[in-house]
């Protein structure tokens, strides 16, 4: 912690050094990981649960060290975390709790929303998200009036006012034209979500009992969005390409676990050190999902789907 003074206050501004760790899931975009590596501290990977791909609560417990700061977990494909399985030792231990809701815009967890678990949550307004902006945006979320204030004078270029620069911030501000969009879909969000929960119960009827192809779960207490539908299956390679080759614009979210990429391999265990995500890396494909797909359209995705697997149409 350092204290600085801005505007006549002193203020205790948390700041990470080398040694200090934070604790992610591996099955993640390598953006989470990015984040922590730019503020000085290493990630430390952990495994996800067979079912859902979601951070494993336990093992979290398991790698939690003196040096521990903070917890990322993410809301991956469009359902919250498990946030309350975490050990006690988290909170025991102060470490703190980020939310990654870069996919979870108007999920629910047991009736709590997402953004509103651990002490700040980070979310990306990328074209593609359940609520995208013209561009590249993100925002960040928090009910703690210091941290908030703080997040603002960081993304400022450390400013709390023109010219008066306390802090080596960023450029991080939304500029007007995304406001604008982002606020008109904002209004659409609830409608959009809606229609993808719809789409996902169809591919469920249309692809249940499939042989070789697991569906994706929802955990109890969870309302998804389905920013992604990912099915997992074997040969999924051979599959993806046979999709592609009729017009269906499937995709891997993501091919190669974070902790094997070259930009995080001095962090990573190395290969078999994961072996959920680094399985379910060979197995993942998400299938086309948006609000407005045509029960025709998906029908569609499920026959070239099934005729891939060789298990014919319905």
């Amino acid at each position: 912690m350092t204290l600085v003074d801005v505007d006549g206050a002193q203020v205790w501004v948390e700041q990470f050094g080398s040694g200090d760790e934070v604790v992610l899931p591996a099955n993640t975009f390598i953006a989470t990981a990015e984040a922590v590596v730019r503020v000085g501290a290493r990630p430390v990977f952990v495994d996800v649960d067979d079912q859902a791909l979601l951070i494993e609560p336990a093992r979290v417990g398991d790698a939690l060290t003196k040096r521990t700061r903070a917890v990322i977990a993410v809301d991956l494909y469009g359902q919250v975390a498990p946030f309350e399985q975490f050990p006690s030792s988290v909170a025991e231990g102060g470490v703190v709790v980020v939310e990654d809701g870069a996919q979870s815009q108007g999920a629910f967890r047991h009736g709590r929303a997402a953004g509103r678990f651990g002490r700040i949550a980070a979310t990306s307004f990328y074209p593609g998200k359940n609520l995208g902006a013209y561009g590249d945006a993100g925002a960040v979320v928090t009910d703690d009036d210091d941290l908030a204030w703080r997040v603002r004078l960081m993304g400022a270029h450390g400013s709390s006012a023109k010219y008066q620069h306390t802090h080596v911030g960023f450029n991080s501000r939304l500029d007007t034209l995304q406001a604008v969009v982002l606020r008109a879909k904002l209004r659409r969000l609830h409608q959009w979500n809606a229609e993808r929960r719809t789409a996902a119960a169809v591919y469920d009827d249309l692809l249940g009992g499939v042989p070789g192809l697991r569906l994706p779960v929802t955990l109890p207490g969870n309302e998804h969005v389905w920013h992604l539908y990912v099915v997992r299956l074997s040969d999924r390679d051979d599959v993806l390409r046979r999709l592609r080759a009729e017009g269906v614009g499937a995709s891997v979210h993501y091919p190669t676990p974070v902790h094997l990429t070259p930009a995080m391999a001095e962090f990573g265990s190395g290969n078999g050190s994961m072996p959920v995500t680094e399985q379910a890396a060979g197995e993942i494909l998400s299938l086309p999902i948006y609000p407005g797909i045509t029960v025709d359209q998906q029908e569609r995705v499920a026959d070239v789907l099934r005729s891939a697997l060789g298990a014919g149409s319905a």
